[in-house]
């Protein structure tokens, strides 16, 4: 029996055994690193997809829910932080366990053995998510050039003039754009994305160390505060939380209902965002 595949053809069939190959390769490549006692090197050639994810969860929405959380409760919400990040662990880990046991698109295998309105759901809320956090973001890198980089060597900044800033976008998305193009290329320019990708996730995270170190040899850091914040308190989702509860308890009555009302709301609203983008 002949086969009719063409060599220049791409079938499924011939996915999957270039799949298999992959995973074979991988496979092999953990196993040297384990003999050799040289994992970490081998984990972080092979965490491309986890740099990815965490790239898209260090954006603005990040910074601006941590940052109104301090400003509402202090340390003592904590605990919040930890939790959203703890849920999107649970909830990577199964979609990352769905698709290496199946062999199948999350999209699909919920589709087929779950409900199409779930996948569609899903999928719609994920297209939604992603253009509303691309939005901030060039606001974002804005400010941060105008604030920090174009004030290098006593420059005063970019301005606020509408073409400047409309400018300074158009490049940013060109070259957001061509780094996204990297990616669907194979070979060097794939490597080169996860060359990229890894330094800037790693520049963040040494730079949020930094911070966190300079602070404490400054004396600035509360320890104390800071472990008993990571205590969960679901208090807070009626209460004021932090040094509020008591600036509003040295009120008068009527005071302490609005200025409570008003607190718990806002509290909420920002626990739901830093719980979203953690």
């Amino acid at each position: 029996m002949t086969d009719s595949h063409t060599p220049g053809s791409d079938s499924p069939a011939d996915d999957v055994i270039a799949g298999n190959e992959k995973v074979q390769a991988d496979r092999k490549l953990l196993l040297d690193a384990q003999a050799s006692g040289k994992t970490l090197s081998a984990y972080v050639k092979l965490s491309g997809p986890g740099w990815l994810q965490a790239a898209i969860t260090l954006g603005g929405g990040s910074l601006g829910g941590a940052l109104f959380l301090g400003v509402l409760g202090g340390t003592s919400m904590l605990w919040l932080q930890l939790m959203a990040i703890i849920m999107g662990v649970i909830m990577l880990s199964a979609i990352s366990y769905v698709t290496l046991s199946t062999g199948r698109r999350p999209f699909e295998a919920i589709n087929s053995e779950i409900n199409p309105a779930l996948g569609w759901g899903w999928v719609i809320a994920t297209a939604m998510a992603n253009i509303i956090w691309c939005m901030p973001q060039f606001s974002l890198c804005y400010d941060a050039i105008d604030n920090n980089l174009a004030n290098l060597g006593g420059g005063g900044g970019l301005g606020d003039a509408t073409n400047t800033k409309l400018i300074v976008t158009a490049l940013l998305f060109f070259a957001a754009g061509f780094v996204v193009l990297l990616n669907t290329k194979q070979g060097a320019a794939a490597k080169l994305f996860d060359i990229v990708l890894k330094a800037l996730v790693g520049m963040v995270v040494i730079c949020f160390f930094g911070v966190v170190a300079m602070l404490a040899i400054n004396g600035q850091l509360d320890i104390g505060s800071i472990i008993a914040g990571f205590i969960p308190d679901l208090s807070q989702w009626n209460n004021p939380a932090g040094e509020m509860t008591a600036v509003i308890s040295g009120l008068g009555e009527s005071e302490q209902t609005y200025w409570s009302g008003k607190l718990i709301t806002s509290q909420r609203s920002v626990m739901i965002a830093a719980a979203a983008t953690a």
